[in-house]
Formats: C-alpha cells, structure tokens, sequence
C-alpha cells in the first residue's frame, strides 16, 4: 500500500477513539486479531446458514423463503428480484455472512473470506446506511459482527485486506449510530435493534460512542422487556413465534452482559423469566411451538435450555430435553390471562403416558394483539398427542399481497383458522388500504389491513383438575349480530369435547372448520354409524351426532409452518344454518385402532332454582376401546343455581362429566363447586345434601 494510501485511509474517521484511530489499517487488524478481553458469541441462523445455500451463494445463487435467484456480479443491492418485498429484507440482513464464516472455520478456504469480503465491500458502496428500514439495519448489524467472530476474532489467519477491516468498521460504526437514533418506537424491532446497539458496545469498546451505545441499550432494553412482556410473559404481538424471536435477543443479551461482568437491571431477570415460563408450557410434546398468529412452526428448545441455566430452572430443562433431565413442571395446565392463551396437556411423561406421547391443546381467546401480526382467530385452538400435531393451526404462509390469490389475506382470516365462521365472514374488518406512509412497502401500493374492531371474548371459566379440564369462553363479533360461546373439555384423561353454541337474531350459516395436520385427502375417511357423523384421520377420529340439519366435508385447505411454503391438507367442515345452532364435536386421539363412538345430545329437564331463562346443554357419549364400553355424560349450564334432571342424575351446577362402566357403576365423576348429583336417591358426590 502506498503512504498516499495509508495516508488517505488514516485521515478517516473511523469513529474509534484515541489511539486506534491512529493506527493504520494493517495495524488496526492485527490488534482486533490478538485482542482477548472481549468476549461474545455467534448466534448463527441454522436455515439461512445451510452448506447448500451458502455454495450456492458463492456463485450468486441466492435462495430466501422459498424463492431463488441468480444475482448479478457484482451485486445489485437496490433492485428486488421478488415480487415480495421480504425477501429483499432477508437479502439485506446478511445471514449468509456468517454461513461463509462457519464455512470458513471448517474448510480453511479463501474463497469464502474473498466472497464475505465481496458482498460487503459492495454493500457499503451502494446501500444507504439505513436502507429499507431500522430492523433490517439492527439484524445486518448482528449479522456483521458474528461473521467478524469467524473471520477476525477467531481466524487470525484469515486473508482479510487491511483496508477492508477499514471499511467494515468504519460502515458498522456508522450504522449502530443510525440505529440509535431511528429507533423502531416499540415491539419486537425495536428489542432487535437495541441488541445490535449492545452487542456492538460490548464487541467493540474500541469505538468513540462505545459507552454511549451501552448506556442507551441497556437502559431501554430494560424499559422494553416490561413494556412489550404482558403482565403474563406473552410478548405483546400474541405472535408465538415472534415471542421467541423476541425472547431470543433478550436471553443474548443477558448471556453477553453474564460473560463480560455487565451488571443488568433486575427487573429484566424478572420478566425474561415470566417470558421463560410461556414457552415452557407452550412448546408441544414433539418440541414445537404452534404458529399462532404470525410465523413460522419450529423448535426453541435451546432457549429454555440456556433460561434452565442461567436461572437454575429445572422444570424448563425438563422440558428442553423432553424429559430426559431436570424436574417435570408443577402445572398440568396453564392460564396465561392477559394474552389469552390456554394450554392444557394430559401431563409431562410421568404417568401412564411418555413426554412425548401426552396429549396438549392450546386455545386463543385473546385480543388481536399489538402491532400488524394477529390473526381473526379467536377461540381457535391447535391439538396434539402422540407425537403428531392433529389439528393444527394453518400458520401465515406469506406476508406478499401478490399474485392471483393474496394469500396473506387467506391465511389470516378466519376460515384458515379451528373456529367457527358466521356466513364466512371473518371475525373482524379486513380491508384494503392504500400505503400512505413511508415503510418498507412501497407509497401508494394496496395492502389489508384491520379496520374494524377486534372481537370482544371473554374467558368465562377455567377448571382443572386430575383428569378433567374445562374452558368456556365467549365471543362477540362486531361484524355479525351471533354469539359464538364455545366450551372445551378434556374428559377422563381420554378424548377431547368442542361444544360450540351460536345464538343470533336471525338466520346464519354457521361453519365449524378443523385444519388438520397435511396429508391427502383420501386419508380421511367419512361413515356414519350408531346415529353419529365419523372421521377418521390417522391417530384422530372426529365424531359429531347424525342428525338432519348439520352437513359434515372435507376441504382442501392448506398449512404453512415457513414462512413461503404452503402444504395441502384437509378441512373438516361441520355445517348448520339456523339463527341458534350448536356444534358438540368429539376429537379422540387414539395410537392404536380406533375407538367406536356413539354421540347423542340430550334434553335436560330443569327441575327447581335458577333464573327463567336458565339454559342447560347435555350429551351422552358411548366410548368403546377394545373390550371396555363406558358410557360419558355431560352437562353444562349458564346458571349455578339451576337443578337438571338428565337421564337417571339430578344435577346443580354449571357443569357435569360423569362416566359409567359397562354395568352402570359410576368410576369417575366431575362436577362444579356447588353441584348436587343424585341417583335414586343416592348421593353421590362428597360433601353435598341428601335427598
């Protein structure tokens, strides 16, 4: 290098302080090379860093959410070849930089430092620094400094050009400052972009504005965790899969400010940790999280592994190694009130069941959530057991408007969703609207968004005990005058009870749709038999009673668990049109044969008390498995002080479940608080009144 160069090169400022920023670039280098009081970590995208899409980078091939493109040489960066403007997104925030790095560490080829080198160089000279927007910036910015862990901290070898190193500090430098004063206002961009600003203080002390960048980050990250965490862990959003996306940068940071002795304020422990707990109890027995609302469906188990950890939680090791360690979890079932997440599971493998053969269901009678991600979902659910998710929530799929059908506005609605639509409308208003303000869509293009008010839902009760558990909820839509009340009930360690009641003023069409997990058509197999309405699924039979005005389908529909992939899969759509209608579907997960069911619905006769217009619903269901036949009844009422009469039981309460064996002798009952249950006489639950 000429000194005119050297010359030129230290006369720029670097934005690092005295004396580095007199160094010249070679000696810069060989100092961040030797330097050992720092200490971080790469947090490598296990997709985005695949063998396969980083060789073919190296040929400009690039490939994002499902689409992929050969890019010329040298790059354009401000042309998107897609006609989805996230995958630009996903170009810009260079994720395959630290798959060269890691290709790097493990071949010891230059070519893959050439082409880091390459596509950054050419960035810096084209790209503005904050281009498309502050979370893209804030995700380039950790993706820049893990790659520089591969090819800098940890390769000391590595044939990196002194005057590049020049460059990719001077440009980091300039975009954490970006960062610092574009903050995103709130929510999961904003705790990506603070991330960056901290992981950056901490790598790179070396910087001017170094003490400034961790004052402000450490500060707000505090500030956002109590913010953007409801009072019940669940990030604000109501996304699952951006709750661990969100989760994911502040355990990264607490893991960073652990290495380096950087004290955090307590109360980011306190709410990292109720974030913790969510994810404990909302991943699946197979280690997947539900996609419900926005995401993608995957695994963060090593989150709760790293939370196990730093916070000596062994119930959230226990669950990270499915069992294999730590201690089982307190609660069989959890309310998280605030988001309006439900999850109820048949238990932790500690019983007759394994960890992985237990069955769980998660329900959704929360708001829409913050932001632009929650779907028109309400009183949806997803189920499992097994270790096969049954019903399952369709996922977004795509957040692209193009194309013939606009499959963003599909999959949010709330047809592509385990509830019951009214004359196929969905939930709440959904509409076009022209982009008016500057984003990363473009002026003056159309996009849906939600223009009405969401629905109003309300957990009505939430039982759960040793072989039962109960939710009723309700929800009032402003699109439609029907109420949709629906009760789900784990009966008997066993099966799974949906007792769906719509009440209107008048006539609707009432849908009550289940996505089952993909898999053709034909394996679902429709019969009727013992005045019952079956479906047969491999590992599930669904069972609704015979009777004239209820039509039973299968649909094709479709489920996305990543982001640009979709997959076929059948619908069971139940159907009735009435102003009042009800739905009580049975689900039973079963490993081995089939069960036979037998369902009917009942008339309970009221027998004293209660208000006038008390209203009860009953049904009977005959269960036989193998050689056993029991026989289940339920009842449920919206008034406690009411009395029923159903079959040879007297029942007060608000709800009942109690099963008969092939003789008629009661092994196992259930009923609310306040309940009388009698049989000829005969008293029958503990504690009560005689007759």
């Amino acid at each position: 290098m000429s000194a005119h160069a050297v010359q030129s090169v230290i006369a720029t400022d670097r934005g690092l302080r005295s004396p580095y920023n007199e160094m010249v670039p070679a000696q810069l280098l060989d100092y961040f090379r030797a330097r050992t009081h720092v200490h971080y970590f790469p947090v490598p995208d296990a997709e985005e860093t695949r063998p396969e899409k980083i060789e073919a980078i190296m040929h400009y091939r690039f490939e994002f959410n499902g689409e992929g493109y050969q890019m010329p040489e040298p790059m354009d960066w401000l042309t998107n070849p897609s006609p989805d403007v996230e995958w630009h997104i996903v170009l810009h925030k260079f994720y395959y930089a630290v798959g060269l790095g890691i290709a790097y560490r493990a071949r010891q080829e230059a070519r893959y430092v050439t082409r880091w080198m390459s596509l950054t160089s050419s960035w810096i000279k084209q790209a503005p620094v904050g281009f498309i927007a502050a979370d893209v910036t804030g995700r380039r910015v950790q993706n820049w400094i893990y790659a520089y862990y591969y090819f800098i901290s940890q390769a000391p070898a590595a044939p990196v050009c002194p005057d590049f190193h020049d460059c990719f500090l001077t440009s980091l430098c300039e975009q954490v400052n970006f960062l610092c004063d574009n903050l995103t206002p709130a929510r999961n961009h904003r705790t990506l972009e603070l991330y960056a600003i901290f992981l950056a203080s901490v790598v790179f002390p070396e910087f001017r504005d170094a003490a400034r960048w961790r004052e402000l980050s450490v500060t707000e990250l505090a500030n956002n965790i109590q913010s953007d965490l409801l009072p019940d862990g669940v990030h604000i959003e109501l996304s699952t899969d951006y709750h661990h996306l969100v989760l994911k940068n502040f355990l990264n940071v607490r893991r960073l400010a652990q290495l380096n002795a950087i004290a955090m304020p307590a109360i980011f422990d306190v709410r990292l940790v109720q974030g913790l707990e969510f994810s404990m109890h909302a991943h699946k027995p197979d280690g997947i999280v539900p996609s419900l609302s926005d995401g993608d469906a995957r695994g963060f188990l090593d989150l709760l592994q790293v939370g196990a950890d730093l916070y000596g939680r062994e119930d959230m090791r226990y669950v990270a190694t499915g069992g294999a360690a730590g201690v089982a979890p307190d609660e069989r079932a959890r309310a998280f009130s605030d988001s309006g997440y439900y999850v109820l599971r048949s238990g932790w493998g500690r019983g007759r069941r394994s960890f992985a053969d237990e069955q769980y269901l998660v329900f959704d009678c929360g708001p829409i959530g913050a932001g632009n991600h929650g779907h028109l979902d309400c009183l949806s659910f997803e189920l499992a057991a097994f270790g096969r998710s049954l019903i399952v929530d369709p996922g977004r799929y795509t957040y692209s408007e193009a194309g013939d059908t606009n499959w963003r506005v599909a999959f949010r609605g709330t047809a592509y969703h385990n509830t019951v639509t009214v004359d196929g409308k969905n939930q709440t208003r959904y509409e076009p609207r022209v982009v008016k303000e500057v984003s990363r869509h473009k002026q003056g293009s159309t996009r849906h968004r939600i223009s009405g008010p969401a629905p109003e839902a309300r957990l009505l009760a939430f039982e759960s005990r040793p072989g039962f558990d109960l939710l009723r909820a309700v929800a009032r839509s402003a699109e439609y005058d029907a109420e949709h009340e629906r009760y789900v009930i784990f009966a008997f360690d066993e099966y799974w009870l949906l007792c769906d009641q719509l009440r209107a003023s008048q006539t609707h069409t009432y849908d009550q749709r289940l996505h089952l997990a993909p898999q053709p058509l034909a394996n679902v197999v429709c019969a009727r038999a013992r005045g019952t309405l079956l479906a047969q699924t491999p590992n599930l039979l669904i069972a609704h009673e015979d009777i004239g005005d209820i039509s039973l389908n299968v649909e094709l529909g479709y489920v996305s668990f990543k982001y640009g992939e979709k997959h076929e899969a059948p619908v069971m759509c139940l159907r009735q049109s009435n102003a009042d209608a009800r739905f009580h579907t049975l689900l039973y997960p079963h490993r081995d044969a089939p069960p036979t069911i037998s369902l009917r619905e009942l008339q309970p006769v009221r027998a004293a008390g209660g208000a006038d217009s008390a209203r009860a619903c009953a049904l009977r269901v005959i269960v036989g498995v193998g050689e056993q036949l029991h026989t289940d009844y339920f009842v449920y009422s919206d008034d406690a002080r009411a009395t029923w009469r159903v079959a040879n039981y007297v029942f007060r309460g608000s709800f009942l479940a109690l099963r008969e064996d092939a003789y008629g002798d009661i092994v196992a009952l259930h009923a609310s608080d306040d309940a009388v249950v009698h049989e000829d006489g005969r008293l029958l639950h503990r504690g009560l009144l005689a007759s």
